[in-house]
């Protein structure tokens, strides 16, 4: 509540933080707390000149330019990405300190997200933000922290993954098929552990550095329905709620 007793509203319109989860701060907190790291691949993020103004294309909106450049614009699919953020990000799982995100676009830029970032809930303050981020490189939170909520940061993704944790991919072509919740308390109960998640539409992601791949489900799922088996699961695995 505010000093004069009103309750202050937030703007969705823009990447804002919130009271923040306790993180893991050390590089030794890092390579053996508890949390889950995803890193959605693939993602379609790539921004292009329309008109007199930078715009995020997406296969549904810029079409015609997509063709005209002679693209498949199959996966360029940004709202993919913006579905996985909201479930990942408003997961309890992140709100307990224990999930942090990275983004690996299908351009080779790679993002990684403050777990105390709230990701606007409309896709075109989404699609906005995501042009500012890879056109400046960053997004700071507002007010005396300043903190960097969004930065954009050097590959390969390896060098910023803790040491000899288990990295699994996810796919719906992987020979093996496992119910999350009984499969990641054998992978990892206290240690992080990393799961790759294909942000795109169609189609399988070529990575190198998983140990193995599975498939969630007995049926093809889009990237946000992973993401939220994942978090289910491991808050499950972590005893939160």
């Amino acid at each position: 509540m505010s000093s004069d007793g009103k309750r202050k509203g937030h703007n969705d319109d823009e990447a804002e933080s919130y009271r923040p989860p306790k993180l893991p701060k050390t590089l030794s907190e890092k390579n053996s707390s508890q949390r889950l790291i995803v890193v959605l691949e693939g993602a379609g993020l790539e921004t292009a000149k329309v008109g007199r103004k930078f715009e995020l294309l997406s296969a549904s909106d810029h079409g015609n330019i997509i063709a005209k450049a002679g693209r498949d614009g199959v996966n360029l699919r940004p709202d993919i990405t913006h579905q996985c953020l909201l479930m990942l990000l408003d997961s309890p799982l992140n709100k307990a300190g224990k999930l942090q995100v990275y983004i690996h676009t299908a351009k080779n830029v790679l993002i990684e997200i403050n777990p105390q970032t709230r990701i606007p809930r409309v896709y075109n303050r989404f699609a906005g933000l995501m042009v500012q981020l890879l056109h400046s490189l960053s997004i700071s939170a507002k007010g005396k922290s300043a903190a960097k909520l969004l930065k954009v940061i050097k590959n390969p993704i390896t060098d910023h993954l803790p040491t000899g944790c288990p990295r699994i991919g996810t796919s719906y072509g992987a020979k093996k098929s496992v119910k999350l919740r009984d499969y990641l308390p054998k992978v990892a109960t206290d240690q992080p552990l990393v799961v790759v998640v294909g942000a795109i539409a169609h189609g399988a992601i070529d990575i190198d550095y998983t140990q193995q791949d599975v498939a969630v489900s007995d049926y093809a799922m889009s990237a946000a329905g992973v993401c939220a088996k994942l978090t289910d699961a491991c808050e499950d695995m972590w005893d939160i709620f």
